[in-house]
């Protein structure tokens, strides 16, 4: 029987980008521990750095990523070999690519695939896409985990929300392929998050509506100035 790395539960997303004020490898180790100790099962963290100091915080099973922009390429979540083997020295246990149809800014998507599997076999490897052929072609690749990170972000997909319609992209997801699905995306309160695993996911990611408290704080402003109109 297969034995995957990630649980079966909820996985807090900790990041923050350089012009974010919680920007430090430091800080995220601490939402990382302050996650696990509100009950996360698992971290999704950007970068080496960021994710070497959450692992001296906590024993939680990491998906990493490294966002990079490149020039000629709107695929920015780990999107050469370059950023893979930064995330082979971090010591996560998944790896998180964009595995989109969008173009590449070097090599393909089936080639990086066909990377780790040749440099780290243990490792596992997570698809973020943004349509049903997307999550079929990373199937097909042979991805462990298929997961909606990009659904609404491609230029293709844009404006689309991952609750829309009861999850209905998720439902489409899940019974298009056989690989455990990842709900991320716009997962902003509990009621979503159960929503997501009553309709069959393996595993959810929140990410803004946990550690972001610029973000949260900007939801809280706007209401209370509706209840001052």
């Amino acid at each position: 029987m297969l034995v995957l790395y990630l649980p079966n539960d909820l996985i807090v997303s900790c990041q923050a980008l350089e012009d974010e004020p919680l920007h430090s490898s430091f800080i995220m180790s601490k939402m990382a521990l302050a996650a696990y100790q509100g009950g996360a099962k698992g971290i999704r963290a950007n970068s080496k750095t960021d994710i070497i100091s959450i692992k001296k915080e906590v024993e939680l099973p990491v998906i990493g990523i490294v966002k990079r922009n490149y020039v000629n390429s709107n695929v920015f979540i780990t999107a050469t070999s370059c950023e893979i083997d930064e995330l082979l020295e971090s010591g996560c246990e998944v790896i998180a690519m964009d595995s989109t149809n969008q173009p590449r800014p070097k090599e393909t998507l089936e080639n990086l695939v066909g990377y780790v599997r040749k440099h780290a076999p243990d490792i596992e490897l997570m698809a973020d896409i943004s349509t049903v052929e997307e999550a079929k072609n990373a199937e097909s690749l042979g991805f462990d985990y298929i997961g909606t990170t990009l659904y609404g972000y491609t230029h293709y997909t844009k404006g689309k929300k991952l609750y829309q319609k009861d999850f209905s992209f998720l439902k489409e997801i899940i019974k298009s392929v056989h690989t455990p699905v990842i709900a991320e995306g716009n997962v902003i309160s509990p009621e979503m998050l159960k929503r997501s695993f009553e309709l069959g996911t393996f595993a959810t990611v929140v990410g803004g509506a946990i550690t972001r408290p610029q973000d949260i704080t900007k939801t809280f402003s706007s209401e209370a100035l509706k209840a001052q109109i």
